[in-house]
């Protein structure tokens, strides 16, 4: 399966993208060239990788950037008839991923009902944090006032992708001032997320709602790699936090994993070591990413041929339902 994502809508800039996103001009000029292409050369290259199915979703900022609640709610509906239109279109080729507007929790209910339920899409994917009208304070999903939008989520039994998104100002400029290459995807875009996936964990989300799924892109964002450690010192140093599992074991229960924009052998072999190979999906990152170096990356992994055939499609059919 394929992560893909949707641009529709306003006007972009893509010298504040890149400057925001630790990215060259050129680079984001040429993504977005291929990202506003929806149905030719992306199924050609899809066919080219033998990709059967791509999942499509709006992508970073997305809706979270919105901090006005009322202007999120009708964004949102517009990404998804937009994105609804599309998957019609192109005959069983696309899925898709709902856009909600988590500024508003009523309003992202009423959001979840419609794209799940009339829409038929198959998750919903969330780019970051949501934006606070402050635009130095961004708001991420293990605040309680989120809470019934997760309840709705877990009634619905449907998974959440949680997609990176440059960090706040504040830390983009303390951390990567000097040094904007490691803004984005190079780094900070692996913390960022990787951060606001524990937050979610240390927030006693999952003992909650036992049933929840979330999705991490690139491998698990260095988790995987890293969750005996963040397990050992937070035993050591709980600081009042109390969760009912180890890491790892909601690593296993709560999340999936996909191998987007990450074709690296050694951190898929980490990843089944820490996660099974039950949890992860085969995903290419397009438009950032060429799907032919993706799929030849996977056929050729060191794993085992169930494994692979688990990866490439049938932990995503038993996800998704397809």
């Amino acid at each position: 399966m394929d992560a893909g994502a949707v641009h529709g809508g306003k006007a972009f800039d893509p010298v504040a993208f890149a400057r925001v996103s630790g990215l060259e001009v050129d680079f984001v000029k040429a993504v977005m060239r291929r990202m506003n292409d929806l149905h030719e050369a992306r199924i050609e290259e899809m066919d080219a990788a033998g990709i059967d199915v791509s999942i499509l979703s709006l992508t970073a900022a997305g809706i979270e950037g919105i901090a006005d609640p009322a202007a999120a709610a009708i964004a949102a509906r517009k990404v998804n008839d937009f994105l609804a239109e599309t998957v019609a279109k192109a005959d069983g080729r696309y899925l898709g991923f709902a856009s909600i507007p988590f500024q508003d929790a009523d309003a992202a209910v009423r959001e979840l009902e419609y794209s799940i339920g009339e829409l038929g899409f198959k998750g919903v994917m969330v780019n970051g944090y949501v934006q606070d009208p402050d635009q130095d304070v961004g708001h991420y999903l293990d605040e309680e006032r989120f809470l019934p939008v997760w309840e709705a989520i877990a009634e619905m039994g449907i998974p959440v992708y949680i997609h990176p998104r440059p960090s706040l100002p504040q830390v983009r400029d303390a951390f990567y001032g000097q040094h904007p290459e490691l803004a984005g995807a190079t780094w900070g875009f692996a913390p960022e997320t990787a951060t606001h996936a524990l937050r979610l964990v240390y927030s006693g989300l999952f003992d909650r709602h036992p049933g929840l799924n979330v999705i991490l892109g690139h491998l698990g964002e260095t988790i995987p790699y890293f969750s005996w450690r963040i397990q050992r010192c937070f035993e050591y140093n709980p600081l009042g936090h109390q969760v009912e599992k180890r890491l790892q074991d909601y690593l296993c229960e709560n999340f999936y994993i996909t191998t987007s924009g990450n074709h690296f052998d050694q951190a898929l072999i980490c990843a089944v070591l820490t996660i099974g190979a039950d949890r992860i999906m085969f995903a290419t990152d397009y438009p950032f990413e060429m799907s032919p170096d993706a799929a030849e990356w996977i056929e050729k992994a060191p794993i085992s041929e169930n494994d692979k055939r688990k990866i490439a499609h049938g932990n995503a059919r038993a996800l998704f339902g397809i």
